[in-house]
């Protein structure tokens, strides 16, 4: 037997529950919380999440590329122009890499990607390629994990100065941009989604796909604490070379 469609509010409410599973929870980001993680965990994380962040745009591309919808398009451009920036405008990249001179690291090494971990790369080209090919409203509501995401800024906004007093303040403006923005991109990613699932196998599909994009975070974290925390990186028993690849152009 089908079970009836949730309502627009179970739905929302179903989504948002979801917040159990955010990498907020995780016990590497916990650490940085507490004040726990050293300087080396701290430029390991800024280094692999810039791979992410640079990565934002080209998901964001792949979404508009299949949406044959002018609105939405035009609605959803403004994502791209808030990473990559607009002329005299900065953007959250670099934002992000302000960020990593602020914790220590040089722009150009962190430009290379040659710190990314594979578990990091891995992760994050799977949702690249998941919004190439999904449809347009699917790979759009992957982006939900938005819903989360002005509660993490804002406790490194509080959190951070106070722990990691060696790291630039100029290196939080990153955060403190993406509070706004987080939430206006909420609206529209909410409305999308609760337009488009309409019945309950494919609330439960949207939720899954949540759950996919909650698992990339994750998964992001899993490899840095490896790498950072416990002191395994890539090939460890057999170097401390970084002999991982450094991305392959197909």
């Amino acid at each position: 037997m089908t079970l009836p469609a949730m309502t627009r509010d179970e739905f929302e409410a179903a989504l948002r529950a979801k917040g159990d599973y955010y990498h907020i929870h995780h016990p590497f980001h916990r650490a940085m919380h507490e004040g726990r993680s050293t300087r080396e965990q701290i430029q390991g994380w800024v280094a692999n999440r810039f791979y992410y962040q640079v990565s934002i745009p080209l998901k964001d591309a792949a979404i508009m590329a299949n949406c044959p919808d002018r609105e939405a398009r035009r609605e959803w451009v403004q994502r791209i122009i808030d990473h990559d920036g607009a002329p005299g405008e900065e953007g959250g990249i670099e934002a992000w890499l302000r960020l990593a001179e602020a914790v220590g690291l040089d722009r150009e090494e962190v430009l290379s990607h040659d710190r990314v971990l594979p578990g990091v790369r891995f992760a994050v080209d799977a949702y690249v390629n998941f919004a190439r090919h999904a449809v347009w409203q699917e790979a759009a509501s992957s982006s939900l994990t938005e819903l989360f995401a002005p509660t993490i800024h804002q406790s490194r906004l509080e959190a951070w100065p106070q722990h990691y007093p060696w790291i630039e303040p100029s290196g939080y403006d990153y955060f403190r941009k993406r509070l706004g923005e987080a939430r206006r991109d909420v609206e529209h990613g909410l409305r999308i989604t609760l337009d488009h699932y309409t019945t309950r196998d494919a609330q439960q599909r949207m939720l899954n796909i949540l759950q996919f994009k909650l698992d990339v975070l994750w998964s992001m974290l899993d490899a840095m604490s490896m790498a950072y925390e416990l002191d395994r990186p890539p090939y460890h028993t057999v170097t401390r070379e970084r002999v991982w690849h450094t991305g392959i152009s197909l």
